[in-house]
C-alpha cells in the first residue's frame, strides 16, 4: 500500500466513527467554557483569550489554555455547534494520520496501518472527540506529535520547539514533549549532534520558561489547581497508592475498553490506604506488567514496541496523581495522548504483516473499535444523555444525582432538584457542589433555615469558596435574581470575615 492510499484509510476511520458527533450539542463543561463566556463570544476574544483564563472568571477562573480558547472563538463567530464539533473530529483525524506518519518512520508501512487505525477507532477517545472541550486533549496531542516528529525525523529545532509552544497554549500536557522526544532518541540511537543537543535543551528551557511566566502572570490571582475529590482530606501516601490503583482502570481503559463511562467519582472510585488493598495490587501488577513488557521490547531490540511503551508512561505522568495530586483521579479524555503510545506498540507488532492477514487486522479494528466508538458518540449528545449514562454506568457516583439536580433546576422542578442533590451529597459529603445545588434549591422553595444550615457546612470547606460564583453565575442565567442575590451576599459576608 502506497503512502496516501495508508494515509487516506487511516483519515476516512477516524472521520466516519464520529460522524455522529456532528449531532451533539454542548453538553457539561461546554455549558461553562464555551456558552457561559463572555469571551467565546466577542469579536476580540480570539487575541484576548491570550491573556485570560480557560475557565471564565464569572465562576471562579483557572487554567491557561488560549490557543485551544481562541478556536472557540472562531468557531463561534463562523458558524453554530456543527462546527465545533466537526473540527473536533479534523483535528482528531489530524492526529491518526500523525501517530501513523511516525509509525511508519520508524516501522513501515503495515505498522503504520495498523497503528493509525488502532488510533483512529479507539473507543477510549470518544469522550476528548465527541465533547466540544475535549479539544485541548487534541490539540495538545497533534502538537506534541508534530513536535516529536520535528525533532526526531527533521532534527529542526525551531519547528520542534515552535509545535511544543503551540501545544503548552493548548493544554498542559503538551509538557511531556521533550521527554517523548528524549526516549526516542535514545531507543533509536538517533541522538543529535552534540551542538545541536545543546540548541535542543537551550530552546526547551527558553520556551518553557517563557511559557511558565505568561502562565503566572495570568492565573497569579486565581486559585490553584483542584485535587479530585476523592483525594479531599487525604494525606500523600494514600494519594498515591490510589494512583497506582487505578492503573488497572488505565490499563483496562487502553487495552480492553468495552466498559466506557463519563465519571469515576466518589464513591464509584474511593481511596485506597493500605498497600494490602486488592485494588492497589492490581494496579502494581499493571505497573510490573508494563515494565517487563518494556524491559523485553528493549533486550529484543524491538524499538518501536519500546517508543510506544515508554510514551505510555511518560504522556500519562502528568495526570496520575504520582507526581502530584490533579483534578481527576481517572478520566478517559486524558488517555487520548498516551494512546498514542498504545497504538505504536501495537503497529510495531504487526510490522511483519502483509497481504490477507493485514487486511483482515486492519478490518477487524476497524469494525469492533469503530462500531463501539460509533456507539458510544451520541451519549456526549447533551447535558440530559449523559447524566443518565453517570446514572447508569456509575450508579454509586455523587455526580450523576447532582448533575441530575442542575438539570431539574433548569427545568423548574425545585423540589425534585432538591431531593437529587440530598442524594448526591449523602453519597459524598465532602463534596461542596450537591451542598449547594440542595442549599439553591431549598431557597427557591423558601426554605431559608434549611439553606443556612447548608451553607454553613460548605464554608467549612476552605477549599469549596470558589463554587459559589458558578452557583451565583448559573442562578442570574435562569432569572433566579432573588438566589443570586442572597448567595452573594453570604459569599460577602463570608469574605469580610
Amino acid at each position: 500500500m502506497n503512502g496516501k492510499r495508508l494515509y487516506a484509510v487511516v483519515a476516512a476511520c477516524a472521520v466516519v466513527v464520529y460522524l455522529g458527533a456532528l449531532w451533539n450539542r454542548f453538553a457539561w463543561d461546554d455549558t461553562f467554557i464555551i456558552l457561559g463566556s463572555d469571551l467565546v463570544k466577542s469579536s476580540s476574544g480570539w487575541w484576548r483569550a491570550f491573556a485570560s483564563v480557560y475557565w471564565p472568571p464569572a465562576i471562579g477562573g483557572g487554567m491557561y489554555r488560549p490557543l485551544t480558547l481562541a478556536t472557540y472563538v472562531l468557531d463561534w463567530h463562523l458558524d453554530g455547534v456543527v462546527l465545533f464539533h466537526a473540527v473536533n473530529v479534523l483535528w482528531h483525524a489530524g492526529a491518526a494520520l500523525l501517530v501513523a506518519v511516525l509509525t511508519r518512520r520508524w516501522a513501515g508501512d503495515a505498522a503504520a496501518l495498523v497503528a493509525g487505525v488502532v488510533f483512529a477507532v479507539h473507543p477510549v477517545h470518544v469522550e476528548a472527540v465527541a465533547n466540544v472541550v475535549g479539544r485541548a486533549e487534541l490539540m495538545a496531542a497533534v502538537f506534541t506529535l508534530l513536535a516529536v516528529y520535528a525533532a526526531v525525523v527533521r532534527h529542526s529545532v525551531a519547528w520542534s520547539t515552535a509545535c511544543w509552544i503551540l501545544g503548552l497554549l493548548s493544554k498542559e500536557t503538551a509538557a511531556v514533549a521533550p521527554a517523548l522526544i528524549a526516549a526516542a532518541w535514545v531507543i533509536h540511537g538517533e541522538r543529535p549532534a552534540p551542538r545541536r543537543f545543546i540548541l535542543f535543551v537551550g530552546s526547551w528551557l527558553g520556551a518553557g520558561s517563557a511559557y511558565a511566566v505568561a502562565r503566572e502572570l495570568v492565573l497569579h490571582s486565581y486559585a490553584g489547581t483542584a485535587i479530585a475529590p476523592v483525594f479531599l482530606g487525604q494525606p500523600p501516601i494514600p494519594v498515591r497508592l490510589t494512583a497506582v490503583a487505578a492503573l488497572a482502570d488505565v490499563s483496562r481503559l487502553l487495552v480492553f475498553p468495552l466498559k466506557l463511562r463519563a465519571d469515576y467519582s466518589p464513591n464509584e472510585r474511593t481511596i485506597v490506604s493500605s498497600p494490602l488493598d486488592w485494588r492497589f495490587v492490581a494496579g502494581l501488577l499493571c505497573l510490573v506488567g508494563w515494565a517487563l513488557l518494556l524491559w523485553l521490547a528493549w533486550r529484543r531490540r524491538r524499538a518501536v514496541e519500546a517508543v510506544g511503551l515508554g510514551w505510555i508512561a511518560l504522556a500519562y505522568a502528568p495526570v496520575a496523581n504520582l507526581l502530584f495530586p490533579v483534578g481527576v483521579l481517572i478520566a478517559e479524555r486524558t488517555l487520548y495522548l498516551p494512546s498514542a503510545g498504545l497504538a505504536m506498540a501495537v503497529g510495531g507488532l504487526a510490522r511483519g504483516l502483509r497481504g490477507r492477514p493485514l487486511a483482515i487486522l486492519v478490518a477487524g479494528v476497524a469494525v469492533l473499535g469503530g462500531g463501539l466508538t460509533a456507539l458510544r458518540v451520541p451519549v456526549w449528545r447533551s447535558d440530559a444523555t449523559l447524566t443518565l449514562s453517570v446514572l447508569e454506568d456509575s450508579p454509586r457516583s455523587f455526580v450523576g444525582p447532582m448533575r441530575m439536580a442542575a438539570i431539574y433546576l433548569e427545568r423548574g422542578r425545585t423540589d425534585k432538584a432538591l431531593e437529587a442533590s440530598r442524594v448526591a451529597a449523602s453519597i459524598f459529603p465532602l463534596a461542596g457542589r450537591p451542598l449547594l445545588l440542595e442549599a439553591y434549591a431549598a431557597l427557591k422553595l423558601g426554605r431559608r433555615a434549611l439553606a443556612d444550615s447548608l451553607l454553613t457546612r460548605v464554608d467549612q470547606c476552605a477549599s469549596c469558596r470558589g463554587l459559589y460564583d458558578s452557583h451565583i453565575a448559573a442562578a442570574r442565567q435562569l432569572g433566579d435574581t432573588a438566589v443570586a442575590e442572597y448567595l452573594s451576599a453570604h459569599l460577602q459576608h463570608l469574605n469580610t470575615r
